[in-house]
């Protein structure tokens, strides 16, 4: 089964004065971190980039890979408009979304009755391959979720070794008997050379680490009642079996998952 959430059309021109009484653009992220695909419509015969939606898609930031832009009623205009259109929203678009791939956008007039005749065969041929198209990225909406659940697992993953050796070696480099208090307050001062320190000797990336600054003030009101000291030791095996999973188990689900994808594409 599959859900579907019309939210509220975003507003423009003398309406976006009139406001709403909540924030539009905190409801679409909270939707959106929770769907599996985002479609953003437009009308191929009023395109309009307004404020508000500038607003909405930038708070859609970290769904990136989720969003698809629909230009609807393209039969409305003739060819040559539509590539007038196609380009301007394009040109827009880009000015919003700061990524470097390009937004699938499909385009067609997505409803039961029949194409207009402005658009022409061509045009035809266009608006029933598009449609096609997004019925197809709608039917891989459960495989692309689990592809995308499980990159998630390895970003977790790497954060979880990154944080057990940075405390392994916060540990390792604190004094056993005199001088901790000094010591403490020197690693997390300079916790951005331990950070480095850690990942050349574990052939980590900077990735794989919290921000440094976010970090080092946690890590002070940690250390607030606690001491480096009373980390506990690194479970090495468990590290081990990180590794393993990394490094084998999930490559091997990851190509489980694409080739029930492609059993899938040839069925249809």
């Amino acid at each position: 089964s599959m859900t579907f959430i019309d939210t509220p059309g975003v507003l423009s021109g003398e309406k976006q004065r009139i406001g709403r009484n909540y924030n539009m653009a905190e409801v679409c992220r909270w939707f959106a971190d929770r769907s599996d695909l985002i479609l953003i419509l437009f009308d191929a015969h009023k395109l309009d980039i307004s404020d508000e939606l500038k607003t909405v898609v930038e708070h859609l930031r970290g769904n990136d890979d989720k969003i698809r832009i629909v230009l609807n009623k393209a039969d409305q205009i003739t060819p040559k408009q539509l590539m007038r259109v196609y380009g301007a929203l394009m040109w827009s678009l880009g000015k919003v979304f700061k990524t470097p791939e390009v937004t699938r956008v499909y385009i067609s007039s997505f409803w039961g009755q029949p194409y207009h005749a402005m658009g022409g065969v061509a045009g035809a041929e266009l608006f029933d391959s598009e449609r096609d198209d997004l019925a197809q990225d709608l039917r891989d909406i459960p495989r692309n979720a689990a592809i995308r659940r499980v990159n998630e697992l390895v970003k977790r993953a790497r954060k979880v070794k990154a944080h057990a050796l940075l405390c392994a070696c916060l540990r390792k480099m604190m004094p056993t008997l005199w001088g901790q208090a000094k010591k403490q307050k020197e690693l997390i001062e300079n916790l951005d050379i331990v950070f480095q320190a850690v990942a050349t000797e574990h052939g980590l990336s900077q990735g794989d680490f919290p921000n440094v600054h976010e970090h080092r003030r946690r890590l002070e009101r940690w250390c607030e009642t606690q001491s480096l000291t009373t980390i506990p030791r690194l479970n090495r095996d468990l590290v081990t079996k990180i590794d393993q999973a990394l490094s084998k188990e999930i490559p091997e689900l990851i190509k489980s998952l694409s080739a029930e994808g492609c059993q899938g594409a040839g069925a249809a």
